[in-house]
């Protein structure tokens, strides 16, 4: 395993420097999971939920979410991203939602951390719209599924 790579010689935390990096192309992918009661995901699914279209407003606020990761995780760059997508998909085996992000750029560094706090914020957002009828719900499974570009090459999860 490599070093850390936001801790210098001391120990101390610091923004990388990704200053001699080459442009290239980087995509992530993550996903995530909110476990409900069947009759939330019913309610969900029918659109009649009391604050509203809970699966669009979730896929824009992951949106969103990704755009502004930098402002949340301290030592994030911020970048220019050049595609975020947010798909969410209702899965009757968990039963609950099944939400997918990914994030894409041209640059200098990754977008793991992009497309995890996409679909990280889409989930809350699912949570907080629901748990007037389901406070049992869960979150759960957030996890990078594939990245490519950059020095590191491309990783997909098992």
């Amino acid at each position: 395993m490599s070093e850390l790579t936001h801790l210098d010689a001391s120990g101390a935390a610091n923004m990388v420097d990704v200053a001699e990096k080459n442009v290239t192309t980087r995509t992530a992918i993550a996903s995530g999971s909110v476990v409900m009661e069947q009759a939330t995901l019913d309610l969900i699914l029918s659109g009649n939920a009391k604050k509203g279209d809970v699966i669009a407003t979730a896929r824009i606020a992951g949106i969103m979410a990704a755009k502004r990761t930098h402002e949340l995780i301290p030592l994030c760059h911020p970048l220019a991203l050049t595609k975020v997508s947010v798909d969410i998909e209702p899965d009757a085996s968990l039963p609950g939602l099944r939400v997918t992000a990914l994030a894409k750029l041209d640059g200098k560094t990754g977008v793991e951390m992009e497309a995890l706090t996409a679909v990280s914020v889409a989930c809350l957002t699912i949570y907080d719209m629901a748990k007037a009828v389901d406070r049992a719900m869960r979150i759960t499974g957030i996890r990078v599924e594939e990245k490519t570009g950059g020095r590191s090459g491309t990783y997909r999860a098992e």
